[in-house]
């Protein structure tokens, strides 16, 4: 019997192939988990400079207040008023009215006076953008303080003294808690403050990642040592390895073979041509009653063969490509299809869709939407438009003005992602929305960072100061959605309640929650 001889050739472009595909996943593995690392600490890094501008956000927001309260004074009455102030903000330590050269004229606990090692004078004062608070160091014996100064007329000025709070810097991952610093400084390199589980161990050829506010002359800068990085977040690298073994053995076997293949924009052409992107609703949620109030629309791509496509897999094409206003105004008209009869039953009820600021700031956007919402015989005032935080506007003055118009006609504005964007919470009140949405990252570790809560009180305050909502997103647990009504938050969304749902599934969950829905205690939480 004859053996047959292996086809050589063949043999050898596999392995060809293989070993191929073996070193570009080799390399392409290394390079996206060396990309994701550097992506996770840069946010973490921006997550740490966003938590210190809403502080001194807030604490400019306070000193406006007691200056127009006319308590920026030393009489008696008018530090009892301060004082009372203070105590209702946690962030803030103490008042003082000062000269204009920066000289202490008195503060609501003068006590607190004895706790500074000296004053700076005004001159060392660092200014903030578009005649925002001046920023200085406080050096106090027990730690520094963060000097927040706003100007009450050419006589005096007031000052925040914030206490710089270690808890706000711990936030990194706990691999790598003991080999890495977090630090807050002002942009003349004076720090205010650090977290760092060992002071006292050098670390080991650190590489840092930074960022420099916008807005305030503040700095902040995380150094983690470069070993501590080959092990974390590398659990990827042999199924990627593996992956790309297989793909080697195949690409080399089918190599002979050939057809034509299509660019994704033409996929995405040829799926809105066929009508393939669908709204999916996601409930929002009275947080103490469960009741639904409203929906946000979510885009997901349904293939003819029934498959879902993750939003992540198509969005961020669909941005680059420019089909996202095709996109949105297709899932928009979907949308107001399905849910015009339960809109017209419940005038309360809102639907709440997404827009790039791309698509905000582009010509007919209002006209548009005026006239869609219109052919669908749907009420402005049910309709949120939700801006998202994480592009920049490009033009705020514009976005004002194209709000504003949209609130002139009845809708609603939305701004989303709020902590992790581009917008401080000045400019979010200069763009003159309606709602602000928090961002799921500090609903993720409200429970485990006493930080979060801080930073989600301040955002409720200061919503309530703007005469704003405040929507909380990702609720996944009943101990979230309770940290969430302890700090003030009233309505929610998450997978606690639902994950987003296509219409008939959201549908029938509507319908049982209101053929349930039955007086309950107050402060009782009905939502699991």
């Amino acid at each position: 019997m004859r053996h047959q001889r292996p086809n050589l050739p063949f043999v050898a472009l596999v392995l060809a192939s293989t070993m191929a595909f073996a070193l570009a996943g080799h390399l392409a593995a290394e390079a996206v988990i060396r990309h994701q690392q550097a992506h996770q600490l840069n946010e973490l890094t921006e997550v740490v400079l966003r938590r210190s501008e809403f502080a001194v956000d807030f604490a400019a927001a306070s000193l406006d207040e007691l200056a127009k309260r006319n308590l920026a004074s030393c009489e008696p009455g008018a530090l009892q008023a301060i004082r009372l102030h203070v105590y209702q903000r946690s962030t803030i330590k103490d008042v003082r009215l000062v000269k204009p050269d920066g000289s202490v004229i008195c503060s609501a606990y003068s006590e607190t006076l004895e706790f500074d090692k000296g004053w700076v004078d005004r001159r060392d004062m660092l200014p903030s953008r578009d005649n925002a608070p001046s920023l200085f160091r406080v050096e106090q014996f027990g730690g520094d303080a963060l000097g927040v100064l706003r100007d009450v007329d050419r006589s005096s000025a007031l000052v925040a003294i914030v206490g710089i709070n270690a808890n706000l810097f711990d936030l990194m991952p706990a691999e790598l808690r003991a080999h890495s610093e977090v630090i807050l400084a002002l942009s003349n390199g004076e720090k205010l403050g650090d977290f760092r589980l060992d002071a006292d161990r050098p670390l080991l050829g650190p590489i840092s990642f930074e960022r420099h506010s916008t807005r305030f002359p503040l700095h902040a800068t995380i150094r983690i040592e470069h070993a501590v990085l080959s092990n974390w977040n590398s659990e990827s690298y042999w199924p990627a390895l593996a992956v790309s073994v297989g793909l080697g053995v195949l690409f080399g076997i089918l190599l002979a073979r050939s057809r034509r293949m299509e660019g994704p924009v033409a996929d995405l052409d040829r799926a809105l041509a066929a009508r393939e992107f669908k709204p999916y609703y996601q409930p929002i949620f009275d947080l103490r009653t469960g009741r639904i109030t409203g929906c946000e629309i979510l885009a997901r791509w349904v293939r003819r063969d029934g498959s879902v496509v993750p939003p992540m897999n198509f969005i961020p094409l669909a941005e680059s490509s420019g089909r996202i206003q095709v996109m949105t105004w297709q899932i928009l008209r979907s949308a107001l299809s399905d849910l015009q009869p339960m809109l017209k039953a419940d005038k309360t009820f809102k639907m709440s869709l997404n827009v790039v600021p791309k698509h905000l700031l582009s010509a007919g956007f209002v006209e548009t939407l005026r006239r869609t919402v219109l052919t669908a015989r749907v009420s402005a005032r049910q309709i949120v438009v939700e801006v998202t935080e994480r592009d920049e506007l490009d033009d705020l003055a514009r976005a004002a003005a194209i709000v504003a118009e949209l609130r002139d006609h009845g809708f609603r504005v939305a701004i989303d992602d709020v902590g992790v964007g581009h917008s401080g919470l000045s400019r979010l009140k200069g763009l003159g929305a309606n709602t602000i949405k928090i961002d799921k990252f500090f609903v993720d570790t409200i429970t485990v960072d006493a930080s979060t809560t801080t930073i989600v009180e301040m955002l409720v305050a200061l919503a309530k100061d703007f005469r704003m909502t405040v929507v909380a997103e990702g609720i996944e647990t009943e101990e979230q959605l309770r940290a969430l009504i302890a700090t003030g938050v009233e309505e929610g969304q998450g997978y606690l309640v639902a994950a987003p749902l296509p219409f008939a599934k959201f549908s029938e969950l509507v319908d049982s929650r209101r053929r349930s829905a039955s007086p309950s205690p107050a402060g009782d939480v009905l939502v699991a």
